[in-house]
């Protein structure tokens, strides 16, 4: 027999008033919010790609917000450090962190026992951009497209290899779902930095591999090196005639976005208005276009829609680490 409780019940009245008045409180602290400053803790050194994300925006979303937000940088282990920092900070917005697919969704899959839950422990902002990375060869390459890059593979199994920046890095990560989902068998060489991956891949060492589209265009605008295909679900406006490789395999996404996220139990008027302030600015032409010269593409997505994206890719990097058995080692 199932018991009903009605709103005349005191019980219920109570539970009622109480979520009433938290709710007036989120609403209060929002209209009197920012009463301070603002921090953006970063979790890579200064002058980084971080920085160069979020300057454009954040000179800009100061202005609006009336109040200025300074970044600070707080690198090291792999994100943790910043994530702490930003964890464990009052959840009144004043806070932020600069989150990135690496700390938040990669290192969780990783290095569980070191990093926290990254739904639980923040807030989803809004995700500013996404990241291509660039699939490259030397211009001479045997293969001169995806599809005859993937038939040469077939055709060499085991003899091919690509280079990436580290395990568990996004350039790793990316060749081993391309394994994955291609059914090929490229070796993986490690390097310390993506430098020297595009050195050998120029220099016959290694026959691929993933890079940043900043560090990869400019090599192929010189004829050094030859684009074969992106990893968003879209082409990159920068290499318009590079194809994404979800054209081939569809759905095939590694994307190594930027976002803003704040400490769990952060007020849902101020993650709202952050969210709506920082899409507009990135709809602002000299924004975007200076985004894109970093190779990145300007996004501004909803909370829910940030949230959604981030248990996408941590499904994604467990059935990988799973099916690959893909450890740090």
């Amino acid at each position: 027999m199932k018991t009903r409780i009605h709103l005349t019940h005191p019980g219920a009245r109570c539970i009622a008033t109480v979520l009433c008045a938290l709710a007036l409180a989120g609403v209060a602290q929002a209209q009197t919010w920012p009463a301070k400053p603002m921090r953006l803790i970063n979790p890579f050194a200064p002058g980084g790609i971080g920085d160069v994300i979020a300057r454009p925006v954040l000179d800009r979303l100061g202005q609006v917000l009336g109040q200025p937000i300074v970044v600070e940088s707080h690198a090291g282990a792999n994100g943790s450090i910043a994530s702490a920092v930003v964890a464990r900070a009052a959840p009144d917005g004043h806070t932020w962190l600069l989150a990135n697919l690496g700390p938040i969704a990669i290192n969780p899959v990783l290095q569980p026992a070191t990093t926290g839950d990254p739904l639980k422990d923040f807030e989803p902002i809004t995700q500013l951009v996404s990241g291509p990375l660039l699939l490259v060869v030397r211009p001479d390459y045997p293969a001169a497209n995806f599809p005859a890059l993937l038939a040469h593979a077939r055709a060499n199994k085991g003899k091919l290899f690509y280079g990436s920046v580290g395990p568990g890095s996004t350039t790793h990560l990316a060749s081993e779902l391309l394994n994955l989902r291609a059914g090929i068998d490229i070796g993986h060489v490690p390097y310390k930095g993506a430098a020297p991956v595009i050195t050998d891949v120029i220099g016959r060492q290694v026959d691929m591999g993933f890079v940043s589209l900043a560090l990869g265009k400019p090599h192929i605008d010189a004829g050094r090196l030859r684009g074969i295909a992106v990893t968003t679900l879209k082409r990159a406006s920068a290499l318009p005639d590079v194809p994404a490789i979800a054209e081939f395999l569809p759905g095939f996404e590694v994307n190594p976005w930027w976002g803003f996220m704040a400490p769990a139990g952060t007020p849902r008027a101020i993650v709202e208005r952050i969210s709506a302030e920082t899409a507009k600015i990135l709809q602002v032409p000299e924004v975007a276009e200076r985004l894109r010269q970093a190779g990145m593409e300007p996004e501004g997505s909803t909370p829910d829609a940030f949230a959604a994206r981030i248990r996408g890719d941590l499904k994604q990097w467990r059935d990988l680490v799973k099916a690959n058995n893909i450890t740090l080692n």
